[in-house]
């Protein structure tokens, strides 16, 4: 079984860096992970569920479970997946074939990754 050796979040750029223990490095947007989320809200029962306007969403928090996967709570507040290892693995080795997928599905089902609502905030 395939082994993290450490997870990096970069909040700035919305990236999860992930080390394999045989070296190899991944690294995620945050919007990968949360669109494929492995948690039975987006992978359905046999049907994925297509998840849209996700372009923005971050990493909250990533929680350990055991010596074997990661929790990922993001701040649109799903939060029930859990990223096994080799779940990691599996969507690094198949990275580009699942993202010309899900951009597919989103263009077929006529939906975007940006939010439906733009929020802009100043402090001014």
């Amino acid at each position: 079984m395939q082994q993290v050796q450490k997870l990096h979040y970069h909040q700035r750029r919305k990236l999860l860096d992930v080390l394999f223990s045989d070296g190899v490095t991944a690294q995620f947007s945050a919007e990968f992970l949360r669109v494929l989320s492995p948690s039975a809200e987006v992978r359905g029962h046999g049907t994925p569920r297509l998840v849209a306007n996700k372009r923005d969403v971050a990493i909250l928090q990533m929680l350990p479970i055991g010596q074997y996967a990661v929790k990922l709570v993001f701040d649109d507040g799903h939060d029930s997946g859990i990223y096994s290892w080799s779940y990691l693995r599996q969507l690094h080795d198949n990275a580009e074939a699942l993202w010309q997928d899900y951009l597919q599905r989103l263009s077929d089902a006529n939906a975007v990754r940006d939010a439906k609502l733009a929020i802009k905030m100043s402090f001014s």
